[in-house]
């Protein structure tokens, strides 16, 4: 999952982390042939306009004045069953303006799992250029499950299946009583559906877009578990792509229901990082001159959200949900986001002091997408796709285990990273988990410092993808770089390749 300007919301930024080698198998039913899928691959796309009915269609309304339009895909909801039930797809374009110079159709996905990507078109031109986005039809998309598709929510009373597991045993088990309690509530409400909410049918149903797109070939833009789907692509449909950019990159041997595991050195690094920023403009914030004066601050907060439950406006945050929101705000090196943190620190340090607190709009909106049923779509849309992708059942003493031998090294990070989520009560996945074994080009982005999709994890795709190259951020704290960190040098150098479809000679680095 991605923290970003791209309108991912910042809590769910802790769904980002994973990555290996994998191998694709069939469904549980016989395959389906190209020719049982002539009817989805035929079917004549209606592009209407983009903006919805109500005032809160921001993203329609920014595609609307960009030019772009809106259509429908209908897709199997079990693609070895192409003429079963189905789902639809909701699909974007902002069509390409130079037609002489059309390289082709550039399909985007923006991370998550459960990232909406309708509006991914208006962003990416910008990062693109007018020259450069005037010669690809830009295609955004909702997955299926999420957004504008056919949606599924499981009614949770939260908006995440990711949570810190409380400081000792008892209220560990009272957490994991309670993930087991939100599978439960997508077992009863989305039950049919749930089983075909996974990555390998995502896919698919991206060369469904393609066909009704009349695109012998597409090229692919992926951020964090964006590339993930972009993996499994080129895996299910070799051939299929052309210039292919993966940014925050997952490697899939770590894809794994425990996305964030492998992680905490990383975010330890992060939180230091951020809170010598911080120190520097105590004057501004108040935190603490030093960097560890302004770690102890975060500690206080944990501490005291620990011994009771902290009051942030309208909303209670408690040992379970505050290093989620601190942990989602060190996603992101840039001084907007280092700013938010600084400032949601602040007061949740004064409500830790028992000060009554008012959250600014932007915080209000986090706490209410986390503690209510607000975000319950997205949640359970995430968790749908990561438990339904990869089997679990570990058992819930194995999990306290682990977040044990992890807090006594990484205190801030390891008991969220190792914790327990819902898909350890999850029915086992149809599908077998992917296995990569094919060697495309594409250009693989990253910063030495994500603390979301770990650098190593890209290294080890780049020499697994021999035919790939490398671009990496030097020393940034940053997940998914292209269009959001602000590096010119790499974005030139991803726009270099999309320009040209040539990768470059060797692996290149940009300073921070």
């Amino acid at each position: 999952m991605r923290t970003t300007t791209r309108g991912k919301r910042a809590v769910a930024a802790g769904a980002a982390a994973c990555a290996a080698a994998v191998l694709i198998t069939a469904p549980t039913g016989a395959a389906a042939t190209e020719r049982d899928l002539d009817a989805h691959h035929s079917q004549h796309l209606r592009w209407q306009p983009c903006a919805a009915e109500s005032d809160g269609d921001a993203a329609g309304r920014a595609l609307a004045a960009a030019g772009a339009q809106c259509a429908e895909v209908t897709v199997p909801l079990d693609h070895s069953d192409p003429h079963g039930p189905t789902l639809t797809v909701a699909i974007s374009r902002l069509p390409a303006t130079s037609a002489g110079e059309r390289i082709g159709a550039l399909l985007m996905n923006p991370g998550g799992p459960a990232g909406t990507g309708l509006d991914m078109p208006v962003q990416v031109a910008g990062s693109l250029g007018e020259d450069l986005a005037g010669r690809y039809d830009l295609i955004g998309f909702d997955p299926r499950g999420v957004g504008r598709s056919t949606p599924v929510d499981c009614g949770w009373p939260v908006g995440s299946g990711i949570f810190g597991p409380g400081p000792d045993r008892g209220s560990y088990l009272r957490h994991a009583a309670a993930q087991w309690e939100l599978a439960e509530r997508c077992r009863a409400t989305e039950g049919e559906v749930l089983p075909y909410l996974t990555t390998r049918n995502t896919a698919r149903d991206m060369d469904v877009i393609r066909h009704a797109l009349g695109e012998r070939r597409i090229s692919y833009l992926g951020y964090s578990y964006g590339s993930y789907l972009g993996e499994v692509y080129t895996q299910l449909f070799p051939g299929r792509t052309d210039r292919v950019v993966l940014d925050g990159v997952i490697h899939p041997g770590r894809y794994t229901p425990t996305l964030l595991r492998g992680t905490e050195a990383a975010n330890e690094a992060a939180l230091a990082e951020w809170a010598d920023w911080a120190a520097q403009r105590q004057d501004r914030y108040g935190l603490g001159a030093t960097g560890q004066e302004v770690r102890d601050v975060v500690d206080t907060i944990r501490a005291a959200a620990e011994r009771a439950p902290l009051r942030v406006g309208a909303h209670t945050v408690d040992a379970h949900t505050v290093p989620l929101l601190l942990f989602s705000g060190i996603g992101s090196g840039v001084d907007a986001s280092r700013d938010r943190l600084a400032t949601s620190v602040g007061l949740l340090a004064r409500a830790a002091a028992g000060e009554q607190v008012t959250p600014d709009p932007d915080f209000a909106e986090e706490l209410t997408y986390l503690t209510t049923g607000a975000g319950s779509a997205y949640g359970s849309a995430q968790m749908a796709i990561i438990c339904g992708d990869v089997a679990a059942r570990r058992g819930v003493d194995a999990y306290w285990q682990d977040i044990e031998r992890a807090r006594a090294v990484h205190p801030f990070a390891g008991p969220l990273a190792n914790n327990i989520t819902p898909c350890e009560f999850w029915d086992e996945p149809l599908e077998a988990p992917t296995v990569l074994d094919n060697d495309i080009p594409a250009l693989l982005v990253a910063a030495t410092g994500d603390p979301r999709t770990p650098y190593e994890g890209t290294v080890e795709m780049r020499e697994e993808w021999p035919a790939s190259r490398l671009l990496t951020l030097e020393g940034a704290a940053h997940h998914a770089v292209y269009g959001e960190y602000g590096s010119a040098c790499v974005d030139d150098l991803v726009n270099d390749y999309l320009r040209t479809g040539a990768l470059p000679a060797d692996d290149l680095s940009c300073p921070a």
